[in-house]
């Protein structure tokens, strides 16, 4: 088996990942880079044009983008349980909610950050639509999780949308709801998320 290699550095997304490979007990080569010239170099840009982290490297297998690693990862050893099984109907939850979060979460909260308000029809041709609407499908996923995103069964989706919601509430983005509440709680249930959410 090829050697995992993740490029990172330690205030990315990439921390999703490290945080998944970890509770996996996957053994990887963590590679960290600074912003700036390290993720420039042409040997970077050849693994991610895009100058960005992180990026995962199996093989001549390359992965970027934080959710598609997870869920590259979360696959390629099925075994440990943090996927769903194929043919399984909480499949859609799953891609759902990992790329809900990949796409108009993270556009809506760009654009929130930047100040930028959407009028009415900019809204209509968007993504996301708009903040308000992006949040209360976020809302309407941690009201449907029972406990998790998938049901019963803890999945790498949890991890990733775990991030995220903690995520908002440690920098005080937005005021923890009663959803995040419970669902931070039912992610307290697991142990490595548990020693994150003790040391926020």
């Amino acid at each position: 088996m090829s050697e995992l290699v993740l490029f990172t550095n330690a205030m990315s997304r990439g921390n999703t990942v490290d945080l998944l490979l970890k509770m996996m007990d996957v053994p990887y080569k963590r590679i960290e880079l600074a912003y700036g010239a390290e993720m420039h170099t042409k040997e970077y840009l050849a693994i991610n044009p895009m100058a960005k982290v992180p990026a995962l490297v199996d093989g001549d297998v390359i992965v970027t983008e934080c959710a598609a690693i997870c869920l590259y990862l979360a696959d390629k050893f099925i075994e440990k349980g943090f996927a769903p099984a194929l043919n399984s109907p909480e499949r859609g939850a799953y891609y759902r909610w990992f790329l809900f979060t990949a796409g108009p979460i993270e556009s809506a909260f760009t654009i929130k950050d930047l100040g930028i308000e959407l009028n009415e029809e900019q809204q209509k041709s968007s993504g996301f639509g708009s903040v308000e609407r992006t949040m209360a499908c976020l809302e309407f996923a941690l009201n449907n999780a029972k406990p998790f995103i998938c049901g019963k069964q803890f999945t790498a989706v949890d991890v990733y949308v775990g991030a995220f919601v903690m995520f908002l509430v440690k920098y005080q983005i937005m005021e923890a709801t009663p959803a995040m509440k419970i669902y931070m709680k039912n992610l307290s249930t697991i142990p490595a998320i548990s020693e994150i959410l003790e040391n926020k």
